[in-house]
């Protein structure tokens, strides 16, 4: 055998050994460490109310930034740098976090398909072209009958524009949360409707044929309505909501940045006076169980 014909079989020989090689490095680079576990096989239930979609109470040192769109909050504890002075800004942020109290409740999770009707996209700007920046709010509802009722109702192609409606989240009788409406999306949970808070009367008006509401600012979740009150009007009272009702709304908002005073009623936005829900909330035991979940933590940072 000539010597070129055994070095180019010795060389071919050596090229497909460090392929090989090769190969079998990038395949075990690939796997998945085993200590790495998915707590939850579906995450479109838990990332229907992503913590970072509500701006939080913020106390700096410096002037605020302006208030993000609800669909594209910031990472709060990301400010820009200072463009005006290299030193070093001490900066305080005023977060809400979840406590261990938290973690040990686990609310059953479901979520159903609404249909594209009752719901609709959050306007950057209202019918005259002004530019809108509400910081978002919490409305309160319960349900006229029962949870499964609501629901078939969200799912029904309405194309009057006076009937659609939606929430974004309802909790059962049993405490379960059932995810409707994503939370960027603009649920129909209130009409005719202002918010009076700290920023005095905040309303928007998205369709020039309906009167101005909150719902391009606002996340509307519902209690389902006890059995007692099912199909009933012009009532003032009920047997109330169950202990499973008030923690798993406290769990779900306890997610959120959204502050106390930002939480709402129904009956406290509507404008027409005609909506009286939640009848029977009792707000002292919500925002007890709420204050367990969640608590004000300042974050401290540096910027250059």
């Amino acid at each position: 055998m000539k010597f070129r014909d055994w070095a180019a079989r010795v060389m071919l020989i050596f090229l497909m050994i460090a392929t090989l090689i090769l190969a079998l490095f990038i395949g075990s680079s690939r796997k998945q460490p085993n200590n790495i576990s998915t707590s939850n096989p579906d995450p479109t239930l838990w990332n229907q109310y992503p913590q970072a979609l509500f701006q939080s109470a913020q106390k700096t040192e410096e002037a605020q930034p302006a208030v993000p769109k609800l669909s594209k909050l910031p990472n709060l504890l990301k400010l820009p740098k200072s463009p005006q002075s290299p030193a070093k800004i001490n900066q305080v942020i005023t977060r809400y976090s979840t406590t261990a109290a938290f973690a040990k409740y686990k609310p059953s999770l479901a979520s159903a398909t609404i249909n594209p009707s009752n719901y609709g996209e959050r306007y950057p700007k209202d019918v005259n072209g002004v530019i809108v920046n509400n910081q978002p709010i919490i409305v309160l509802h319960e349900t006229t009958n029962s949870a499964s009722s609501a629901v078939n109702f969200f799912q029904t192609n309405n194309v009057d524009e006076d009937v659609q409606a939606s929430y974004h989240v309802l909790i059962a009788l049993d405490g379960m949360v059932i995810y409707l409406v994503p939370p960027d999306k603009r649920a129909f949970g209130a009409g005719n409707s202002v918010f009076n808070g700290a920023n005095g009367v905040e309303t928007v008006q998205t369709n020039p044929n309906l009167p101005p509401s909150v719902n391009n600012f606002a996340y509307h979740v519902s209690l389902e309505t006890p059995a007692d009150a099912w199909g009933k009007r012009n009532i003032k009272e009920h047997s109330g909501y169950t202990e499973a009702q008030y923690n798993s709304l406290a769990w779900l908002i306890a997610q959120s940045q959204v502050p106390d005073d930002r939480i709402t009623t129904h009956r406290a936005v509507d404008v027409a006076a005609g909506k009286v829900d939640p009848l029977s909330f009792d707000f002292d035991k919500f925002f007890n169980k709420l204050h367990t979940f969640r608590e004000l933590k300042n974050f401290r940072t540096a910027k250059n």
